[in-house]
């Protein structure tokens, strides 16, 4: 597999792009499809490492798979194999995916046990797993930590049973995955500070579409009465709305004229609203996005006229995972932003490959940066650099397509993981990319 992109900058891009499905949805979506043995049918799912990855492991564990086309598969979890996933191969694999912890509650719920690897994925800072320990310890089942192979099993011998649980941090993962155990544990589970994302939504609407009893749907109070078994299901991912805010970045930082189609825009929450703080011009047509061309852009101050500050938060905020889009964004802005990336600790660190282009960047601390943005007077110029993580990888991409000159970004395995065919998708618009 080619381990770089070789990216000659300077091109304006212009068209149309679909975004894929998302990512962050199809983790739990296709976890969910172990919660009955009857056949589920999902669409509109991504083509990335990190879900093709999850459907393997869901293949190698006993699971049927029947792939419809690139986007639809369906699956039918009627005969679960139990000693493989007690080997070292499942452990060894499952290892290298964060998402497949989203296994371990439809395996608790349906057959009182489970195993969950220390999680792989993204180098951004720690990501506890124990919102979701926790949670399942409160609906009955008891976990132990082996040493020697980083790995916890969890057993709920008598079944799980309903109770009331406030959740230290409105995990989406953790949510999720007590969700996925609670639908079928005895009595009524109540989770309060629960995430209330669109993909938590959409899992919902999924369970509730298979026979469970969820309500308080997009709120931070669920209430979920166990039902026996769930039956089948058709359900369909929403877009991905990290890529569809990449491409409004994308949009502005390459001065192109780009509409992006069926972008869920009621899903969207904050997001047009923040590129629009920073002078971003788009327009809502139906369900498409269109970014006209614009030769500059202004970031706005507040009302009093201090400067502007954009963080994350769960949601309805605004989501940790473009809060790099953002940050490349505002180097060719006019006027001064302060990025405040609270979630995680390690996820600004690649500010040094902007300053090394030639961006106005001051990392105040593992948390803040404040970006002096330049108003396109000097254009940022090519490098070579490494991808770091998911999001950091397609915002130095996006920085490289406006940059002079020629960039090369290596690890880019990290980027095929949550953004699918990037390279041929951005040709389409006209970018010089490719794969070396």
């Amino acid at each position: 597999m080619s381990s770089a992109f070789e990216v000659r900058g300077g091109n304006r891009l212009k068209g149309e792009i679909i975004p894929q499905g998302a990512k962050n949805e199809a983790l739990q979506i296709i976890s969910a499809v172990l919660l009955t043995p009857e056949k589920v049918t999902i669409s509109n799912i991504p083509d990335i490492l990190d879900v093709n990855l999850l459907i393997e492991l869901l293949g190698d564990i006993g699971v049927k798979l029947n792939r419809i086309n690139r986007a639809t598969c369906e699956f039918q979890a009627d005969d679960i194999d139990f000693v493989y996933l007690e080997s070292p191969e499942f452990k060894k694999k499952s290892g290298r995916l964060r998402g497949s912890v989203m296994m371990a509650g439809p395996l608790l719920a349906r057959f009182g046990k489970a195993y969950i690897p220390k999680p792989g994925g993204d180098k951004i800072g720690r990501r506890r797993l124990d919102t979701h320990v926790i949670g399942f310890e409160k609906l009955g089942a008891a976990f132990v930590y082996d040493n020697d192979d980083n790995y916890f099993r969890l057993e709920a011998k008598t079944g799980l049973k309903g109770t009331y649980m406030l959740l230290d941090e409105p995990s989406v993962t953790g949510t999720a995955n007590i969700v996925m155990a609670a639908v079928l544990a005895q009595g009524t589970t109540t989770i309060y500070n629960a995430a209330c994302e669109p993909y938590l939504q959409q899992l919902c609407k999924m369970l509730n579409s298979m026979g469970a009893k969820i309500s308080g749907v997009g709120s931070n109070m669920l209430s979920i009465e166990g039902v026996s078994g769930l039956k089948g299901c058709s359900h369909a991912m929403l877009p991905d709305m990290i890529e569809i805010g990449s491409f409004i970045g994308l949009a502005a930082m390459t001065q192109s004229e780009i509409t992006i189609k069926n972008a869920g825009i009621q899903h969207l929450g904050v997001i047009p609203e923040k590129f629009r703080q920073l002078g971003i011009q788009m327009e809502i047509k139906g369900d498409d996005i269109y970014i006209p061309a614009q030769d500059s852009y202004e970031i706005q101050t507040f009302i009093d006229g201090s400067i502007l500050t954009i963080y994350d938060n769960p949601w309805p905020g605004f989501t940790p995972d473009l809060l790099s889009i953002v940050l490349v964004v505002a180097t060719q802005a006019k006027g001064s932003v302060l990025i405040h990336q609270k979630m995680f600790e390690s996820r600004l660190f690649f500010v040094d490959k902007l300053i090394d282009m030639g961006a106005q960047i001051i990392l105040c601390d593992p948390h803040r940066a404040a970006v002096i943005g330049l108003g396109r007077q000097h254009k940022l110029r090519g490098i070579t650099m490494s991808s770091p993580d998911i999001r950091a990888g397609v915002a130095l991409l996006i920085a490289a397509l406006s940059a002079e000159g020629k960039s090369t970004i290596h690890n880019i395995d990290q980027i095929d993981r949550g953004y699918q065919y990037i390279d041929e998708r951005l040709r389409n618009l006209g970018a010089d990319i490719k794969r070396v």
